[in-house]
This record gives C-alpha cells, sequence and structure tokens, in this order.
C-alpha cells in the first residue's frame, strides 16, 4: 500500500510470531507491505495474515531490504546476529528477546508507561520486556505515579507457554498420564513415577504440581527471570534504585503469567483509591469481588490484551503498602500485543508520502 510503511515479521511461524500474524490481521492497518521472515525449516509456509496468504520467507540480509520496521522474536543469540544486520539494512527493530533488553543504548518500551523513550534509540532498536514484567508492570506503573513506587515483593505464577510449545506439550503429556488416578500425589514420589521423564524444558513434573522455578541459575541462588523483573522494572519506570525482590514459580497453566505483588509507597495509600486509579489505567482491567467469587485468573484473561488485576487491599501493618494480584495473557500484552503496540508508535513517525 504506497505510502504506508514496510513490516517484517522475523520469527513468523513461532508461538508469538503467530500471535503477531493474528494481532495484525484485528487491529488498525499502519502497514504497507508485510513480509513474514522465519528459518530454512520454516519457509515456503503460508500463513494467514490481515485477510490473505503470506509465503514465509527466508531470514536474509537481502529480505531485510527496504523493511522500515522488524519486529522480531527470536531466540536472543539469533536476535543478537540479525537484529544490527536489520538496523544496517534500513530498519527500526522491535526485538522480543532478551538480547537487548538491558543494553544502556536501547529503549524498554510499555506504551502505556514511557512511549517518549521510543525516540531515544540510539542503535535503532527497542527492546520489548520479560512477558512476567509485563503483565504486572502496567499495573505498577499508574499507582507509581499517583503515590511514589519505593519497593516491590514479587511472586509469580508462570505458565508453561512462557517456555515455548514444548512447555505446553509437556504439561498436555504429563496431563495425560496422570489423568483418572485419583490416588496420585497423595504419596512421596507417586507423581514422578506417573510422569516419568517426560519432563520437558522443566527440572520437575508440573502436572499436579508447581515448580519454584523460572529460568536459569544467576549469582547468589537467583533465577534469570527474577532478576528480569528486578532490572526490567527498574528500567521501565526509570527508577534505578528500586527495591525489587522476584520469587519466580511456574504451574500447570498453558496460558497466562500472574503475580502476587506487594508494593511499598512513598505516602499513605488505600484500597478504593488504588482501584480507582487502576480503573483509569490504560491497559488495565478490575475484577476484584471477592463475596461474589470474582478474580483475577488466567482461564479468563487468556485471549485478551489487558492485565487484570484484583485483591486489591492495603497491608495489614503498613498503611503505605498495597496488595494486589494480576494476571494477562503472556504471549499477547506479554509479547505479541506490546511488540506490535511500539511498531505501530513508529509507523507514526515513518509513513511516506
Amino acid at each position: 500500500m504506497a505510502g504506508l510503511p514496510t513490516l517484517a515479521v522475523v520469527g513468523a511461524t513461532g508461538a508469538v510470531g503467530t500471535v503477531m500474524c493474528e494481532l495484525l490481521t484485528g487491529r488498525r492497518n499502519v502497514w504497507g507491505e508485510i513480509r513474514l521472515l522465519a528459518s530454512e525449516r520454516s519457509a515456503g509456509r503460508k500463513v494467514r495474515c490481515r485477510g490473505e496468504e503470506l509465503t514465509v520467507q527466508v531470514l536474509t540480509e537481502e529480505a531485510l531490504d527496504g523493511v522500515d520496521v522488524a519486529m522480531f522474536d527470536v531466540p536472543d543469540e539469533v536476535a543478537a546476529h540479525w537484529a544490527p544486520i536489520a538496523v544496517s539494512r534500513g530498519a527500526i527493530v522491535v526485538d522480543n528477546s532478551g538480547a537487548f533488553r538491558m543494553d544502556p543504548d536501547v529503549p524498554l518500551v510499555v506504551p502505556e508507561i514511557n512511549p517518549e523513550q521510543l525516540r531515544n534509540r540510539p542503535r535503532g532498536i527497542v527492546a520489548n520486556a520479560n512477558c512476567t514484567t509485563l503483565a504486572m508492570i502496567v499495573a505498577v506503573a499508574p499507582l507509581h505515579r499517583q503515590y511514589g513506587l519505593r519497593e516491590l515483593v514479587l511472586a509469580s505464577y508462570q505458565a508453561v507457554s512462557g517456555a515455548g510449545q514444548g512447555g505446553a506439550d509437556a504439561l498436555h503429556d504429563q496431563l495425560a498420564k496422570v489423568a483418572g488416578d485419583r490416588l496420585l500425589g497423595s504419596r512421596t514420589g507417586d507423581v514422578r513415577q506417573a510422569v516419568g521423564d517426560d519432563l520437558g524444558p522443566f527440572p520437575a513434573p508440573l502436572a499436579l504440581n508447581v515448580v519454584p522455578w523460572a529460568g536459569s541459575l544467576a549469582d547468589g541462588g537467583w533465577s534469570s527471570e527474577e532478576m528480569k523483573m528486578r532490572n526490567e522494572s527498574r528500567k521501565i519506570l526509570g527508577l534505578p534504585d528500586l527495591k525489587v525482590s522476584a520469587t519466580c514459580v511456574r504451574v500447570p497453566v498453558v496460558t497466562g503469567h500472574s503475580v502476587a505483588v506487594h508494593a511499598v509507597f512513598a505516602t499513605e495509600i488505600d484500597a478504593d483509591g488504588a482501584r480507582g486509579v487502576l480503573r483509569n489505567a490504560p491497559g488495565v482491567i478490575v475484577v476484584d469481588d471477592p463475596a461474589a467469587g470474582e478474580f483475577p485468573m488466567p482461564i479468563d484473561a487468556v485471549g485478551t490484551d489487558p492485565s487484570w488485576v484484583g485483591r486489591i487491599r492495603r497491608a495489614v501493618d503498613d498503611p503505605r503498602a498495597l496488595d494486589f494480584f494480576v494476571t494477562g495473557d503472556n504471549l499477547r500484552k506479554g509479547a505479541a500485543l506490546n511488540t506490535a503496540q511500539i511498531a505501530e508508535l513508529l509507523a507514526k513517525t515513518l509513513t511516506h508520502p
């Protein structure tokens, strides 16, 4: 379409790339040509995007020529290699991997929070935050603007799709193995025996279990996912000294990351005031009626765009602290949607005469 910028989706056949294509079909059209790029293994596949069948092309330097914006959803090492190449061919890269998030020359952008950072991209790359951080930070940021955030204590409940399609497949396979035996989980080792060695990308069975671990081992016994929540929250909010402590837990949920948040602020806070702030916050929906059994839960948030927030209550022992629970679709706002939102903001500045 003449006058509109060209978009490339790099990693178009992956779990998040597939959602990116679905989003491009349903959102306001701001793009001219759309190119779907992936590895040789996926080349030639047909993917429906924006109402038409597009053929997936092999990711090459030449395939990036003429691209204005490239949305990347590929492993860190692939992004680290190809994103600078895309920039050298004239594209602005919006990268969903962890390769550039903490680079001081790469803005880490959440459009509802810090869209002004899009102007500061000396490397030509914009980073997308970790999916667990995104679910939580959209709700935390408006409260910070109102009350002045000082500290976060976080416990995540992370879905298996955060580990890719292999994570979802592993959970379904394990559930099939344990289904029908109502005694499982009542004796030490019986779930491990039933599941066997089919652990997928996880260190222990997920069926009938939770695993207090996500990511790789970092210094001091912390996991990489926990450090991402700390470091990315600081960068997005512009609070380099913010105190953050996170415990990341993998749970038997297919899609939808959740976080239990204990937030300490500079001033006194009350639950009703916080609800008012959150109800008016972009990208947030408040679901908070415990008496009626209404809570934010991944089975309801899956397939939707907002962060769902509830269980909002002031801490019993600290009038400056608030506790709440937030959940969101880790493949949408947690990955594909935030990337698409960033790309759309860039498109506004790139429309050709």
